[in-house]
């Protein structure tokens, strides 16, 4: 274990212990509102209790809105949703001050905008400009916001959860790779399948929203996300985590085809959320010790918008979640991670493109993260 790591304490693990019910017991009252959609719940629970925030990219009429304002209401924390637009101000957001009080003694007060919430809804981030984008980045990184000069501290947790409509793109404002980086997770919200499609037609069309029960405060929130933190992680791990990063940027000559399609690999802050995402998958299973398994879970959803692919994979077909996957097959396991029967020769990354480029590829096997 590296030796700066903390220690978790006999009140970490009854943390630790509530972290794993709670889990079962939040995606039971989502599944009394959300049909399916298995794989993008774990993803944003896992961002959550790590720490960070999550873009999900899909269509409208997908639940996303349902899913972060059933989470909000289950955990006992507040609720905003922005609609972004083209004519959507900072001040709009973030909030201005306000002439207030009577004839003689007016000031000067801070009124807060939407973006003061424990969870808030970015909804369709890319359709406002640059500078509201950079004001809602900062609320993220930073917990704050300035307006005027001053710092206002936002309220914890604090989660942003944002959407992009990947197929309409007329009238966007595509987001800057620095500022996809300050997102955890990007996650894919596919189409339901067709029986969690009638399933779910069938509760909307027939009866009311049920209601759910509200499991958790802010205060117990606070304390999960400290002991989630202090999960354990052998040095092995850390590295396998940090060689799969280095492994994505063309700098570092992991492999020749990885110059040859990258333009820019992933940043320091894509290690931390593969670390942080295997931690808190390990928490959310109750789990005391964050795996090389944990890190491979979440490293689609932590990684592909942070690889930057140039016209070479392009013309080739190969986006960033391929070279992703490759990684995660090709760079080196810690040895005491590989089973028995991965101890073969496996296929390296040149000859899975060119498998890729021929048909050959085994991609349309592997379930989507």
């Amino acid at each position: 274990m590296a030796q700066d790591q903390p220690a978790l304490s006999g009140d970490d693990y009854r943390v630790l212990g509530e972290i794993g019910e709670a889990h079962k017991a939040i995606r039971a009252e989502l599944a009394k509102r959300i049909v399916g959609q298995e794989d993008v719940i774990e993803q944003v629970l896992t961002a959550f209790f790590a720490g960070g925030h999550v873009l999900l990219l899909g269509v409208p009429g997908l639940a996303k809105t349902l899913l972060i304002s059933t989470l909000s209401e289950i955990l006992g924390l507040e609720f905003n949703r922005i609609q972004f637009t083209p004519d959507l101000m900072p001040s709009d957001i973030c909030g201005s001050d306000v002439l207030v009080g009577e004839k003689g003694e007016r000031g000067f007060q801070f009124m807060g905008g939407p973006i003061f919430a424990n969870f808030v809804l970015a909804d369709e981030i890319n359709r406002t400009p640059p500078k509201t984008q950079a004001a809602l980045l900062e609320a993220m990184e930073e917990y704050a916001v300035t307006v005027a000069g001053k710092r206002y501290p936002l309220p914890r947790p604090y989660f942003v959860m944002a959407t992009q409509n990947p197929i309409e793109q007329e009238g966007t404002y595509v987001l800057p790779a620095a500022a996809l980086d300050r997102f955890m997770f990007t996650v894919l919200v596919d189409y339901p399948t067709q029986h969690d499609e009638m399933e779910m037609l069938f509760r909307t069309t027939s009866r009311e929203m049920p209601p759910v029960q509200t499991l958790m405060s802010a205060d117990k929130v606070m304390r999960m996300l400290d002991v989630v933190r202090k999960i354990n992680m052998r040095d092995d791990t850390l590295k396998y985590a940090i060689s799969l990063v280095r492994a994505t940027r063309p700098e570092n000559k992991f492999n020749p085809d990885i110059e040859d399609l990258v333009e820019c690999g992933g940043s320091p802050r894509a290690t931390q959320a593969l670390i942080l995402g295997a931690k808190a998958r390990a928490a959310l299973e109750g789990r005391d010790e964050a795996l090389p398994d944990d890190v491979r879970a979440i490293a689609l959803p932590a990684m592909h918008h942070r690889v930057l692919t140039n016209f070479h994979a392009e013309a080739d077909g190969v986006n960033s979640r391929d070279i992703v996957r490759m990684l995660i097959k090709d760079v080196q396991r810690p040895s005491w991670d590989v089973p028995a029967l991965e101890k073969k020769p496996r296929r390296g990354i040149g000859q899975f493109l060119t498998d890729l480029l021929l048909g050959k590829s085994k991609k349309r096997s592997v379930s989507r993260v």
